[in-house]
């Protein structure tokens, strides 16, 4: 999100003192500390390693955690990388995070699933609970490895852009105009595998069509380990603050905070590991059970020693049920799986049924590691050691004066600009890592400025993010994203439907219901020089 829901009475800027000209670097220019922050700004500045992995002396880790991520996980049963499959979403982390920025937009037409850098996920859920469908997964595979079907065939998926109008007719009073577009998905029923192979769905969603499906762009990876930092007293605190001052007009998703901090419905975790605080929807937390952790398995299947078994479907079982039953994939599975169990370590996965055998397979909880818990500690060093690139252009007048009116106009009640790291001690609900092991880099006491309040919100955009609750977007760097990837547009907001920044923020008032509704007001009055004024300190942080 780029604006704030405040309510604010005017922004009269010929009122408003000019800022003083900035003779030092200020500390916003080191945008996640001394401990986060790397001064490259080109188009690698994403992939560096942050000052606390060379202070630990993970650099080697860093770099073949890098190694990891970059490449394509393949279909052997062994060597560098194997394990891919049996079904999958993507190959590799780069294919969703194009040189570990977010995803780039999405062009109109086939949803091209194989190309590098689309890095946006398919959401398909029953619009009267919010809750995912259960024949397929959160993030639905779009490919299998012989002899097993991809549970949803993306070739089959188209994505149009359509338009939208504001009450301003997508125009300043000045004269200027801009656009407003949002993605519509069309998934047809003979695009899910199980459906061709005789399953129903129980509540009729399928055959008949009546899902929704929504786009959701994946977040930047760096600069992560940093938000992990982030004591949960002090997101709790943020969360009672809101409440209290009562300023979002759609209040706080109840789910996670109703006269007190909880997660309930489908954000329910255990509460021992405090308020969520990754992806959009907020569905993953703290960092050692999320982004990175949680996709380099579920993305590609590829098991390690605390997940071993493959993420298939919601139910866990409705594709592992129809699999194997299909006669091509009974016929294929021998040759398949003496390469998986050579040695018939699992003799339920060689009985004298093949459907058992298929179905055993798929649903096991105790598959061999196909990634080494060595690979996986480096994977996270690097994932929690990538910095965040500093500030740029923190003494250009232009920039201070749009970071003047950001906190005018209320940009940085829902965009926090900073917020100071905790002790850091490591947690993992998995128990892979533990704190003091000194296996991964830790940002302790460091001011940090990501521009966000860690907590969801409602804009009420045209064809919405899911629930339509989604966590304010960290800002930090996301300035840099056309030069990281090549990407033609900016991509921002959940589904890459901002081209660039004003389209972001114009899509924050869109709607009299959006949380950031009179602050978009207030920048829609602003003369133009304003405007670019804020537009370059957005950019620039």
């Amino acid at each position: 999100m780029i604006l704030a829901g405040v309510v604010l009475t005017g922004c009269k800027t010929s009122e408003n003192p000019e800022p003083e000209p900035v003779s030092q670097l200020p500390e916003w220019y080191y945008t996640a500390g001394e401990l986060g922050t790397t001064t490259n700004t080109s188009s690698m500045a994403f992939r560096q390693p942050t000052p606390a992995v060379d202070n630990a002396g993970m650099g080697q880790a860093f770099a073949q955690g890098d190694n990891i991520a970059e490449k394509d996980f393949v279909t052997n049963a062994s060597g560098r990388q194997h394990g891919l499959g049996p079904v999958y979403v993507r190959a590799s982390c780069q294919h969703c995070h194009p040189n570990y920025s977010h995803g780039s937009s999405v062009p109109e037409g086939k949803y091209n699933a194989r190309e590098q850098g689309n890095g946006t996920l398919l959401v398909v859920y029953n619009p009267s609970t919010d809750a995912y469908v259960p024949w397929l997964a959160g993030m639905p595979q779009l490919f299998g490895v012989k002899p097993f079907p991809a549970p949803l065939n993306p070739d089959m998926i188209t994505v149009t852009w359509k338009t939208a109008q504001d009450e301003h007719g997508n125009k300043f009073p000045d004269g200027e105009t801009y656009e407003l577009r949002y993605p519509e998905v069309k998934m047809p029923k003979e695009a899910v595998y199980v459906y061709n192979q005789g399953y129903r769905d129980p509540d009729g969603l399928l055959e008949n069509e009546s899902y929704v499906v929504v786009l959701e762009n994946t977040i930047g990876v760096y600069g992560t380990g940093l938000l992990d930092a982030i004591t949960d007293e002090d997101i709790i605190a943020q969360y009672a603050k809101e409440e209290a001052d009562g300023k979002m007009k759609n209040g706080l998703n109840p789910l996670f905070y109703a006269g007190g901090f909880q997660q309930s419905g489908y954000y329910k975790n255990d509460m021992k590991w405090g308020p969520k605080r990754f992806t959009y929807a907020l569905t993953r937390g703290p960092l050692q059970d999320a982004a990175g952790a949680n996709a380099i398995w579920n993305i590609t299947n590829v098991n390690r020693s605390d997940r071993k078994s493959h993420y298939l479907d919601l139910n866990g079982k409705i594709y592992a049920e129809w699999a194997s039953k299909d006669k091509e994939v009974q016929d294929g599975f021998e040759a398949y799986i003496s390469q998986i169990d050579p040695d018939k370590k699992h003799s339920e996965w060689w009985t004298d049924n093949k459907e058992d055998n298929v179905y055993n397979y798929l649903t096991s909880n105790d598959l061999p590691a196909e990634m080494s818990d060595e690979e996986f500690t480096q994977v996270m060093v690097w994932h929690r050691g990538l910095a965040v690139p500093a500030a740029r252009n923190v003494t250009d007048s232009a920039v201070l004066r749009g970071k003047a009116l950001f906190t005018q106009l209320g940009c940085d009640y829902c965009h926090r600009p900073s917020w100071t790291t905790g002790p850091d001690e490591i947690r993992d609900p998995n128990g892979f890592f533990a704190a003091g092991d000194g296996k991964l880099p830790r940002y302790p006491n460091q001011k940090i400025w990501p521009y966000t309040d860690m907590v969801q919100h409602k804009l009420h955009m045209e064809n919405d993010i899911r629930t339509g609750w989604c966590r304010t977007t960290p800002l930090w760097a996301r300035g840099l994203h056309r030069k990281a990837t090549g990407d033609a547009y900016e991509a921002r907001l959940h589904d890459t439907r901002a081209r660039n920044v004003i389209e972001a923020i114009m899509w924050h008032g869109y709607s009299a219901e959006s949380d950031a509704y009179y602050p978009t007001q207030l920048f829609w009055q602003l003369p133009k020089a304003d405007r670019d004024a804020v537009v370059a300190f957005i950019n620039a942080i």
